[in-house]
This record gives structure tokens, C-alpha cells and sequence, in this order.
């Protein structure tokens, strides 16, 4: 489903929208280089044309200021004569607009009196001709016509704005077949992710999305889709494995509770004998309510709903606690109970999974040490700043090939085939562990199994005004008042 809903994301019409939207950026980026090109040329060749003419107009005016109007004119004829441009336009006339000198045959009728910057059309040898003209007035109230033939310019502008026409023509045909390209690049991505999606659908979990090793945008999102399938897979076999477990193992309890429930129904034994086989079914129901408690309290930490109860906690005291619950029953089997912790310990977690972990693991270890055998419990530093929580015994332990599958729900090897359980203890403090950013790792103690129970270091309270054991202490043998503190440890940590 979420496959489809990516795949639906990059339907036919978005990925032509995305092309669209190509081409469109494409052209505007175009014009605008473009158009900005046409306007500092069209700019410059103003200037160029405007400084001449202010030139002009200044040298003429002057020499009318200081040498009268022989001076002007002179100098007029001068610019006409010798010039040889034949762009340049040169009028000067009286206050009645008669010209005066200069080569042009009268004052044009479409500028009259007005004076500044303007643009007219004059003819030319039998041309019409586009001329850039200021018109000022001098002393004497003298009109002066100063100006310049544009034509070419105005053609050169015509030049580049066809030009513009056909680079915009042109952009937006180039936008267009890369916009096509994009779109099926695009597609061709997109219809390998729907083929997964609907091979998945068709139940197909080993499937996966191609790589193309590029590290663009599909190739992560392929790689993130691919972790999350496998992850996915994982967790449905899981399912698949853990329902297969619990209806075989809840079949034996349920199925003697039945043919227990049947034989009283047949011999309707005494008050008392009945008392006992109800005695015997509850237990059964006990049985099949840890189970399924065990499933719910996996299900709660997997699913991640304990971490809003995640804060700082005390790992120290919550290992002294665990292990004073657990010292009576090693007493009972006549186990050495050996205990170090290192005071001041903390992490971030649930305390509550925290000591349940703990306690499993004191209970396997408890529960496969011999009588008289050696279970201890070490909290500690590791080299690499974890903080690890080690529970060691010298049981059967665990063999290498049945490792990798004892965190499994409902797993139990040859050693545990015997011994009253459900399977899933470690599993459980898997869980935990996974939750908590840690890891548990299982190795030989030759005899027996050491489990440690890595988690992350939150760090380490002063000693000075810190609640709780201030020193590591050794539990052995009996448990003497709260654990049998004492001042400094009598065992080595394992």
C-alpha cells in the first residue's frame, strides 16, 4: 500500500506537470538572459548616440556665447563639412524657426517649439529614416536642432528582437524535449517501484527495488523502501513464527486442562481429589496467562509505546533490588550468589522493562546453574563507555549453534526441553535491549553462559550527596539483611 501510494504519487499527469513546469522555468530563464542582453545593448547604443549629440550642442552653444552667431554658424558649417558623418543632423534657426545654418532644408514640422529629447522619422535619399534629436534653445532665443540617424540601431534592436523571437522559439522547444526526457526518466523510476509494489501485493515479500548505485534521490528512497521491506518481512515472519509457537505451546496446557476437566466429569472423584485437580487447571491457566502476558509486554516494547515513560534512572539500584528479590531463591538451591555493582550508574530508559530484563536474566541463570553451582550479577564500565550489565553462571550453558536463535520467541534448546518455561525470557531482554539502544550478547564461561546486557552510558552521579550503594558490594551464600552489604567486595567481577 504505501509502495502504491508513492507509485500514485508520480502519475502520468504530475510527471507531465513536471515537465511542464521544466519547460517553463527553462523558456523564462532563457528570455530573461535574453532580454536582459537586449536591454544593456539597446541601453549602450542610446548612450553613445546621447553623448555625441550633448557634445555637439555644448561646442555649439558656446562658441555662440562667446564669438555671436558668425561663431555658431562657422562652427555648424564646420561639422557639416568636414565631419563627413553622415548620420549627423545640424539645425540651427532663428526665434521664427528659420533655419540659419545647417543640413537640413527647414525645421521639421512635427518638433515645432518643443524642446528635449525626441524621436522623428525624417527622409533621406527617398528614405524614411528613424533620428534621435534634442532641441534646445540658445541665447538670442536661437533654436538649435542637434541629432542623429538611428536607422541602423533601430535595425540592429529589430536584428535582436527577432533574434529573441526565435532563442524563446527555440528554448521552448529544447524545454519541451527535456521536459519529455525528464518525464519518462521519471516514469521509467516510477513503473520499476509499482512493479515492486504490486509483486508485493501479490504477496511476493523477497521483492525488492533496483539500485543504480548513483546516490540521487530514487536510489535512497529505493534504498530506505528496501530496509523497510526487509524490516517488514522480519516482522512478519516473526508473526508467522510466533503464532505457529503459540498455538503449538498453549495446545499442551489447554489440551490437559480439557482431558483433566473430562476425567472428573467421568469419575466424579471426592470433594478433596477435586479440590486438587482444580488446583492442577488453575495452574494450567496460569501457565497459559504468562504466556500470553509475556506476548503482551514484547508486543508493548516492540511496538516502542514504553518510550514517553523513558527518563533518567538509577541502574545501581535497580540491579540491588532485582538481585535481593533473587538471592532467596539461589539460597534455596544452595547457589553462591556473588554481586558487584558499581555505584552511580545511570541511563535513560524504563525502569520498569530495565529490571524485568535484569530479572530474567538472574532467573535463567539461577534456573540452569547447578545445585551449590556459582550465579553472579556485575555492573560495570566497559572499555568502549557502555555501561554492561553481566549475569554469569556455570550451568550447561548455551551451544554455539542454538546462539543466534535463543532470542527467539518460544525458542528452547536441549538444555531447557526439561525446565518449567515459556521461551521467552531472552526474548524479552532482546526487546529490552533494542529498546534501550544497547545490545546482548551471549559467550561461553566454561562451564556455563555469561549474557551481557550492553546499554548506553547516561553517565556517572558524584559520590558525594548520591542515595543508593555507595560502594560495590558482594552477596554470597545467604542473603543477610538487605543483600548482605558489605564495605568492599570479597568476589571479582566476571
Amino acid at each position: 500500500t504505501i509502495l502504491t501510494q508513492i507509485a500514485a504519487r508520480f502519475s502520468p499527469r504530475l510527471t507531465r506537470h513536471i515537465a511542464l513546469g521544466y519547460a517553463a522555468i527553462f523558456a523564462l530563464s532563457s528570455l530573461l538572459l535574453v532580454g536582459v542582453l537586449w536591454w544593456r545593448t539597446a541601453a549602450y547604443l542610446d548612450q553613445e548616440v546621447d553623448a555625441v549629440i550633448l557634445a555637439d550642442v555644448r561646442a555649439i552653444g558656446d562658441r555662440l556665447r562667446d564669438f555671436g552667431l558668425p561663431g555658431a554658424i562657422e562652427t555648424i558649417n564646420d561639422r557639416v563639412g568636414k565631419a563627413g558623418d553622415e548620420h549627423a543632423i545640424y539645425l540651427l534657426a532663428d526665434p521664427a524657426l528659420v533655419p540659419v545654418a545647417g543640413n537640413l532644408d527647414a525645421w521639421p514640422l512635427t518638433i515645432g517649439p518643443r524642446q528635449g529629447w525626441l524621436q522623428i522619422s525624417l527622409s533621406s535619399q527617398n528614405r524614411i529614416h528613424a533620428t534621435r534629436v534634442l532641441s534646445v534653445e540658445l541665447p538670442a532665443h536661437y533654436q538649435l536642432l542637434v541629432g542623429r540617424d538611428v536607422q541602423d540601431r533601430v535595425a540592429l534592436r529589430r536584428l535582436i528582437l527577432d533574434g529573441l523571437g526565435w532563442a524563446t522559439a527555440t528554448a521552448l522547444l529544447l524545454a519541451m524535449g527535456g521536459g519529455l526526457l525528464l518525464r519518462r526518466a521519471i516514469l521509467r523510476r516510477v513503473e520499476a517501484i509499482t512493479g515492486t509494489a504490486s509483486a508485493i501485493m501479490q504477496g511476493d515479500l523477497s521483492s525488492r527495488l533496483a539500485t543504480r548505485n548513483t546516490s540521487d534521490e530514487f536510489d535512497r528512497l529505493a534504498q530506505t523502501i528496501n530496509g523497510m521491506l526487509g524490516q517488514i518481512e522480519i516482522l512478519i515472519d516473526g508473526v508467522r513464527n510466533a503464532s505457529n509457537a503459540v498455538a503449538h505451546d498453549l495446545r499442551t496446557p489447554l489440551a490437559q486442562l480439557r482431558g483433566r476437566l473430562e476425567a472428573m466429569l467421568r469419575t466424579r472423584p471426592s470433594a478433596e481429589q477435586a479440590l486438587l485437580e482444580v488446583a492442577e487447571a488453575v495452574a494450567d491457566l496460569d501457565q497459559v496467562i504468562s504466556v500470553f502476558n509475556a506476548l503482551l509486554r514484547l508486543a508493548e516494547i516492540e511496538s516502542g509505546a514504553r518510550l514517553a515513560q523513558f527518563g533518567t534512572v538509577r541502574l545501581d539500584l535497580i540491579a540491588a533490588e532485582v538481585a535481593e528479590l533473587y538471592g532467596p531463591v539461589a539460597e534455596e538451591k544452595r547457589q553462591a550468589f556473588t554481586l558487584a555493582i558499581t555505584p552511580g550508574l545511570t541511563v535513560v530508559g524504563d525502569a520498569v522493562l530495565l529490571a524485568q530484563a535484569i530479572g530474567n536474566l538472574l532467573d535463567n541463570a539461577i534456573k540452569f546453574a547447578p545445585p551449590e553451582g556459582v550465579v553472579s550479577l556485575t555492573l560495570c564500565h566497559s572499555d568502549d563507555g557502555r555501561i554492561m550489565v553481566v549475569v554469569a553462571d556455570n550451568g550447561p550453558g548455551i551451544p554455539d549453534e542454538d546462539k543466534p536463535r535463543v532470542t527467539d520467541r518460544f525458542y528452547r534448546g536441549a538444555a531447557g526441553a526439561d525446565t518449567a518455561g515459556t521461551g521467552l525470557g531472552l526474548s524479552l531482554v532482546a526487546a529490552v535491549s533494542r529498546l534501550h539502544g544497547g545490545e546482548l550478547t551471549l559467550r561461553d564461561h566454561c562451564p556455563g553462559l555469561i549474557a551481557s546486557l550492553g546499554l548506553p552510558c547516561r553517565g556517572r552521579l558524584a559520590q558525594t550527596g548520591t542515595r543508593g550503594p555507595q560502594k560495590s558490594f558482594v552477596l554470597s551464600g545467604s542473603c543477610r539483611g538487605c543483600c548482605g552489604r558489605l564495605p568492599e567486595p570479597s568476589a571479582s567481577a566476571l
